[in-house]
C-alpha cells in the first residue's frame, strides 16, 4: 500500500485480516507514530480531542470527514484517510438503517443527548411492543425474523442507560398526543409509559411534555436529536419516515440548539410531566385511555 506514490514498509503491527475499522485505526496509529506525533499533536488545530482519535485507532469510532482531511494534511498521506472513510462506514452496517449509523455510534460517546419527538416515543425509550408496532407500520410486508432483528437492535441502544460510568445526560421532550393517542392496547401502552417513568425515576432521563393547547411552538415540523461530546463538535440529527440527516454545520447546529431551548421553555416542568406520565400509565393499567392529561 502507498501514500501518494510512497511505498510504506514494515507493518508488523498491522493485521490484514482484522475488521475494516480495526485495520483503518491501526494504519492511522502506524502513520502517526512513524511521524513521531502524539495523539495531542495530531489533533492540534482540529475541533476534536485526543480521546476521539484514540477511539478511532482502536477501531471503536468512525473518522469524521473533516478530521480525516486534517490528519491527511498533517501526516502528508495524500488523502488516504479521507478516501477510506467510506470503507469504514460500509463495514459498520448492521440492522439499523444506513443513514442512522453515524448517530448510533455518536450516541455511545455523547456527553448529552436531547430529543424532541412529536409523533413517536424516541427509539432509546421504546419497549419491544412499541418498537415492533412502528417497524410493522413502516414495513408491512416484512418477514417476522427481519422485524424482530430490527426490534432487538433498537432495544440494544437502551444499554446506554445501564452503564453508570458512561450514561449521557438525556433529555426528552414529548408531545401530549404520544400519551393520549394510544397506538397499542392499554396494557402495552402502560408498559411503554412505565418504561419512561422508570428511567426518569432512576434519574437516567428527564422527560417534558408539550401540551396540546400550547399553540404554535418551535420545531413543530421536525423530529430532532441534539448530541454534544467532550471531545468533538456537537451534532444534530433530523429524521423522516425513511431517511435521516446528520448536521454538523456550526451555524445550523447553533440554530437547532436555540430552537430546542425555546421548545423546552414552553413545555411543562419535568416534575409535572413525570406525574402526568405516571397517572396515564395507571389509567391504561386499569383498561382506560386518558383523553387528556390532568
Amino acid at each position: 500500500m502507498s501514500y501518494g506514490g510512497e511505498r510504506v514498509a514494515r507493518r508488523k503491527d498491522i493485521d490484514g485480516s482484522s475488521s475494516v475499522p480495526g485495520f483503518y485505526g491501526k494504519e492511522l496509529r502506524w502513520k502517526r507514530e512513524a511521524a513521531g506525533l502524539s495523539l495531542e499533536k495530531l489533533v492540534e488545530g482540529s475541533f476534536y480531542g485526543k480521546s476521539h482519535l484514540s477511539d478511532i485507532e482502536r477501531g471503536e469510532r468512525r473518522m469524521p470527514l473533516e478530521l480525516a482531511r486534517h490528519v491527511d494534511r498533517v501526516l502528508g498521506t495524500d488523502g488516504y484517510f479521507e478516501r477510506h472513510c467510506e470503507d469504514v462506514r460500509r463495514a459498520r452496517r448492521g440492522p439499523h438503517a444506513s443513514y442512522f449509523e453515524k448517530v448510533l455510534e455518536a450516541e455511545k460517546h455523547a456527553e448529552s443527548i436531547e430529543e424532541w419527538c412529536p409523533s413517536t416515543f424516541p427509539g432509546l425509550l421504546q419497549t419491544a411492543s412499541y418498537a415492533r408496532a412502528l417497524v410493522w407500520s413502516a414495513h408491512p410486508a416484512a418477514v417476522d425474523e427481519w422485524v424482530e432483528e430490527k426490534v432487538r437492535a433498537r432495544l440494544a441502544r437502551a444499554r446506554l442507560f445501564e452503564e453508570d460510568h458512561s450514561t449521557p445526560e438525556y433529555w426528552a421532550i414529548l408531545h401530549e398526543s404520544l400519551i393520549t393517542d394510544a397506538i397499542l392496547p392499554p396494557q402495552e401502552m402502560a408498559e411503554q409509559l412505565g418504561r419512561v417513568a422508570e428511567l426518569a425515576g432512576r434519574r437516567r432521563i428527564v422527560p417534558q411534555i408539550v401540551p396540546r393547547k400550547t399553540g404554535a411552538y418551535p420545531l413543530m415540523a421536525a423530529s430532532i436529536m441534539v448530541m454534544t461530546f467532550p471531545d468533538a463538535p456537537p451534532l444534530v440529527y433530523t429524521e423522516a419516515s425513511y431517511s435521516g440527516d446528520t448536521i454538523d454545520d456550526p451555524a445550523l447546529v447553533k440554530q437547532y440548539r436555540k430552537a430546542y431551548d425555546r421548545l423546552r421553555a414552553v413545555a411543562l416542568s419535568p416534575e409535572t410531566s413525570l406525574a402526568m406520565i405516571e397517572a396515564a400509565a395507571g389509567e391504561y393499567r386499569n383498561g382506560k385511555q386518558p383523553d387528556r392529561l390532568e
